[in-house]
């Protein structure tokens, strides 16, 4: 008889795409950026996908001094395993994205695969005024702004991290398009199965958040990656809750987060990340799936462990 299925939590503690004004709630220092990852990992997330930012006006850096600042203690108080950005944010170049993940070696990075228009502009109409000046300037810059990921920088990142430090890869496709890309790199065997290919629906530039879209991924996923694949299923804002509990029930994992969402249900702010993961597990344990545990989430994807990182 097969084992259960366990269902593996991700949660993006802060990310680059929110700014303060938005929710009191989001993590800007290092120590929120601790305190938020700490207690998602205790309500039941075996992945914490991690952004840093500047401690004075929230601004996303990739300054791996402020990672520093965290990592320790993240790694020190949970047993989850440590994911780390190589997107960083609008405007950072490659080089700068690289610089944290390359000295903390981490057991999972993300990686995006290819380029994109990722329109955050839309989220000015939302807001009168802002605590900072830089966030009104951050979202207008996407109205004019590709986020890059060729494929010589893609293949650089393989090298550099996964060839050079043994960090595996949360691979983030926000089209189908991207799904090829990743099918092209592992017919090139720069990348080795388990694949984790996390599927985002919902940014504006990349597929939109529809449940034949869900269906389509799946499918497409499934036809190019056959058993190679652990799928996860990311949703942006409103969509967040219902779209990834829709993933759940056909077969995937699942990522929460204030960088995904900053809303708990309609018109309500949730108040830390441990309260978004807190949410999809009861409903997942509801649905009677398993959760799996740090352990079981590096078994999963054959992750290097915890003690083989840099920090």
């Amino acid at each position: 008889m097969a084992a259960a299925r366990k269902v593996i939590i991700t949660c993006a503690v802060t990310g680059s795409i929110h700014t303060p004004t938005m929710s009191e709630y989001l993590p800007i220092t290092p120590q929120e950026v601790a305190e938020g990852a700490i207690g998602a990992a205790e309500a039941g997330a075996s992945i914490l996908h991690l952004h840093a930012r500047d401690p004075k006006d929230g601004r996303p850096t990739p300054d791996p001094a402020v990672f520093m600042q965290f990592l320790p203690r993240i790694k020190q108080a949970t047993d989850a395993v440590v994911n780390i950005t190589t997107g960083g944010g609008h405007g950072m170049t490659l080089q700068e994205r690289l610089a944290a993940p390359l000295k903390a070696k981490p057991e999972m990075c993300s990686l995006n695969m290819g380029s994109m228009n990722f329109g955050l502009f839309p989220m000015l109409d939302r807001y009168k005024s802002f605590k900072h000046e830089w966030e009104r300037q951050h979202l207008e810059n996407s109205r004019d702004f590709i986020f890059r990921n060729t494929f010589k920088d893609i293949e650089g990142v393989i090298k550099q991290l996964g060839d050079g430090c043994g960090t595996r890869f949360e691979f983030e496709c926000y089209d189908i398009g991207h799904l090829y890309t990743l099918a092209h790199f592992l017919e090139r065997k720069l990348v080795k199965p388990p694949l984790f290919v996390q599927t985002i629906f919902g940014i504006l530039g990349g597929i939109g958040a529809d449940p034949e879209n869900l269906m389509h991924m799946r499918r497409i996923a499934d036809k190019l990656f056959g058993d190679q694949y652990q799928w996860s299923i990311l949703a942006a804002g409103r969509h967040q809750m219902p779209f990834i509990t829709q993933g759940a029930i056909m077969g995937g994992n699942v990522r929460v987060g204030l960088e995904d969402s900053l809303y708990l249900g309609k018109g309500q702010l949730a108040k830390s990340n441990a309260e978004q993961v807190t949410r999809i597990r009861t409903i997942l344990e509801n649905l009677s799936l398993e959760i799996a545990s740090p352990k079981e989430a590096r078994a999963m994807l054959d992750l290097k462990g915890g003690d083989q990182v840099g920090f």
